[in-house]
């Protein structure tokens, strides 16, 4: 039986490409597990038992042992022995060591031989999960290629291993995770970028998508070689799978023309990752730190005609002529959807005449207001708003350097404005019930109450109309504090009730 020891273990670890040492730590557990279970059946005792395989002769002994401790707990005498007895002593043993004795092993028949094999199984599973997830956990993020095995209620599943050398792992692409309408076939080759691996039940399961954006990314870093090379950066894609997509790029060689190297000699390069994403239409688009800039690129290929830019709502409202503007917008409103995901603005487009409508009815309710607030003249009111103050809190609390640059107001007409709206601010203040200022919220700074002040939220009873979602518009907390302190606000609410 030896020999049928050391068959076995060759035999596995050939097969399932796991280590001898997996297999025959295996069968040592099946042979202990065997001794545990005659001790318990014939002795009535629940030893702890060792087994030692020799790999050259196949031969094994086995060993009953304790563990060293400083207490024998309770129907564990069988397994433990205390540090001061003489077996700890004699052989200089310390705690948690272990004190052995070798007794008569079993004989590795057929029993026993179907026992190890459910060990085996179970450790060769182990194995395979921990090299699948040590072997692409790292990969993860990256472009995996492989051979379409089968296709199973939409679900792809594909072979990345290589049967030459004992490895045939397979992943999965999830219907929801294919291009649409696209068609694959069993024995196709296939490329797919890998999100995530998952442990489940089964083992380990590895994700790959074709749809995400991450994927077009990754694969216009294999058609350029410029950008593995650091000369060019990818900063962003979106995507609408299968028909259009647009990619922010940037040059760090002010001589290296960023969409050109994108776009290749007479367009190989672009085509060739069109041509993987079944003829997706791709813009490439030049990455600028002026988000408004940004923007007007993105929207390409439509002409941008105005951008007015509103960083507190983080949207922007973009002017296009008539006859561009179903183009701007796109089919379906594809193309502002998609310069919207790629730039992170909420975009509104409209045409130059609508664009004009708006900006004229919002500058006339903002100067009405602030004829009203302030008791100045129309043409100053439209000064104001033209030049983008919307509140009073914004003329309150402007740096004198950003006033001085308005050429229709000289310092005393802007010493005028400043005092008259702290006035107005101080007034509306002073109406405001003294157990109802935002100053006696503890969480709020001084800085955030300027803040507040400048969105015209002045008391308590106006922060507590607020979500939170509201409340971190205007000032940087995280939801956390933001809900506390609104929950302050409201407590007033409480009380009366």
């Amino acid at each position: 039986m030896n020999k049928e020891i050391l068959l076995v273990v060759e035999t596995v670890s050939n097969e399932k490409n796991v280590s001898r040492e997996v297999i025959v730590d295996a069968i040592e557990q099946a042979i202990a597990g065997a001794v545990k279970k005659k001790y318990r059946l014939q002795e009535k005792k629940d030893i702890d038992a060792r087994v030692e395989i020799d790999l050259s002769t196949g031969s094994y002994k086995t060993f009953r042992r304790w563990k060293i401790v400083d207490e024998v707990e309770l129907e564990m005498d069988d397994q433990q022995v205390l540090l001061d007895h003489e077996y700890a002593k004699d052989n200089n043993l310390k705690l948690d060591d272990f004190y052995e004795e070798e007794i008569p092993s079993i004989e590795f028949g057929r029993i026993l031989a179907q026992t190890a094999k459910n060990v085996i199984v179970q450790k060769v599973r182990d194995a395979e999960r921990s090299r699948i997830v040590d072997l692409y956990l790292p990969k993860v993020g990256q472009l995996i290629f492989g051979i379409v095995k089968r296709i199973d209620k939409g679900n792809v599943f594909i072979d990345l291993g290589m049967p030459d050398k004992g490895t045939i792992d397979e992943a999965i692409i999830l219907k929801d995770n294919l291009i649409p309408k696209e068609v694959i076939r069993s024995g196709d080759r296939l490329r797919g970028y890998l999100s995530h691996v998952q442990s489940e039940t089964r083992g380990p399961q590895l994700y790959i998508t074709r749809k995400a954006p991450e994927f077009l990314v990754e694969l216009f870093k294999l058609e350029v070689p410029e950008v593995g090379q650091g000369l060019i950066e990818i900063l962003g894609a979106a995507r609408d799978p299968g028909l259009r997509a647009k990619i922010s790029v940037k040059s760090n060689d002010p001589k290296l023309d960023a969409i050109g190297a994108c776009v290749g000699m007479r367009g190989s390069r672009v085509q060739s990752v069109s041509n993987e994403l079944g003829g997706e239409r791709i813009d490439i688009i030049m990455w600028d730190e002026d988000p408004a800039k940004f923007v007007i690129n993105a929207m390409s290929p439509a002409e941008v005609l105005s951008i007015v830019v509103d960083e507190e709502s983080n949207s922007m409202d973009i002017a296009v002529s008539e006859e561009q503007l179903s183009q701007a917008i796109g089919r379906g409103g594809q193309n502002v959807r998609l310069a919207s995901e790629l730039t992170g603005w909420t975009l509104n487009v409209m045409s130059k005449e609508d664009a004009e409508n708006k900006i004229s009815e919002e500058n006339s309710k903002l100067s009405d207001m602030f004829m009203q607030e302030l008791n100045v003249d129309e043409d100053v009111a439209n000064i104001l708003a033209s030049e983008g103050f919307s509140t009073i809190s914004e003329i309150a609390y402007c740096s004198l350097e950003e006033f001085n640059g308005i050429e229709a107001f000289d310092s005393e007409i802007i010493e005028e404005l400043r005092k008259r709206a702290i006035d107005n601010l101080d007034e509306k203040k002073s109406k405001i019930d003294k157990g109802n200022l935002l100053s006696e919220i503890s969480d709020l700074s001084d800085e955030n109450i300027i803040k507040l002040n400048s969105h015209e939220i002045n008391s308590k009873d106006d922060l507590a109309d607020l979500s939170v979602d509201e409340l971190l518009d205007m000032i940087e907390l995280t939801e956390e504090q933001a809900g506390k302190i609104i929950m302050e606000a409201r407590q007033k609410w409480f009380n009366k009730e």
